[in-house]
């Protein structure tokens, strides 16, 4: 994908993980990436799991890479980033931290630093993940095609500009939770009616499952394929009345506003 490149994650978390299971899945030797953790249990997983070399010094892990991604939370930003300036000139920082600007991380490495944010979420740890991508100042053309290679390794990609990531964050970075209680709670319904937990949650989960995929391949209209299911005085448009009745699209529409809304407010710290 980038030969002769090597590609170095601050932070050794899990979304860092699924990214790294996403590049040697795409053919890049394990030898070509490195971790800077602060965990030692972590950093024994992720060497012994992928064979990749783990250290604890983020300055280091700078001098050896090519293309760094921080993978660390909002809040320790600053404390991972601070003693990296002499190792950044050359390089392209990545970043998947939620709220983080492209300028607040150009200020912390120099005005000058190439940055490329970036918003996954969790399915990307089964290599189906939905990613934003956007450039900040400094970022190049090729910095963009190469971070795209990288999360297209871990699901599918697409290009918005930075001051919509906060709405990404509230859509699809924090969307696994809301789909989770969904499926949580059309299980517990079908426990409440008689069936096991065990075949409830199957049922529901394949059912959200096929029925992304459903749209995902027909790429037609949700409100289409939904009229394909709710026929005329049936149980489905029933169900569906019960829950305009009870709030269901507000609530989650008022769930993405609250998400973008903090989104926001990390960014400002």
């Amino acid at each position: 994908m980038h030969k002769d490149k090597r590609t170095g994650f601050i932070g050794g978390g899990n979304m860092a993980e699924a990214i790294i299971k996403g590049l040697l899945a795409g053919g890049v030797p394990a030898a070509d990436l490195a971790v800077s953790e602060p965990s030692e249990s972590r950093r024994n997983l992720l060497s012994e799991r992928y064979g990749i070399q783990t250290i604890c010094d983020n300055a280091a892990l700078c001098e050896i890479s090519d293309t760094v991604i921080v993978a660390v939370k909002p809040q320790m930003c600053s404390q991972a980033l601070k003693d990296i300036d002499g190792a950044v000139d050359g390089k392209l920082f990545i970043s998947i931290m939620a709220g983080v600007k492209s300028y607040a991380i150009e200020g912390m490495l120099g005005s000058r630093a190439r940055v490329v944010r970036v918003m996954p979420n969790t399915p990307a740890l089964v290599l189906a993940g939905a990613t934003a991508i956007s450039r900040g100042s400094h970022a190049t053309d090729e910095d963009l095609s190469l971070t795209r290679r990288i999360f297209d390794l871990v699901g599918t990609t697409c290009m918005v500009d930075e001051k919509l990531l906060d709405a990404v964050t509230g859509v699809s970075g924090s969307g696994p939770a809301y789909v989770l209680t969904f499926i949580e709670a059309l299980s517990d319904a079908g426990v409440k009616h008689g069936l096991s937990r065990e075949a409830a949650t199957a049922l529901a989960t394949q059912t959200v499952y096929g029925t992304a995929k459903l749209l995902l391949e027909t790429r037609e209209h949700p409100a289409v394929l939904k009229g394909h299911v709710a026929s005329p005085g049936g149980t489905t448009i029933a169900a569906m009345h019960s829950l305009d009745r009870d709030g269901f699209r507000a609530a989650t529409m008022n769930a993405v506003d609250v998400c973008v809304a903090k989104s926001k407010e990390l960014g400002e710290r």
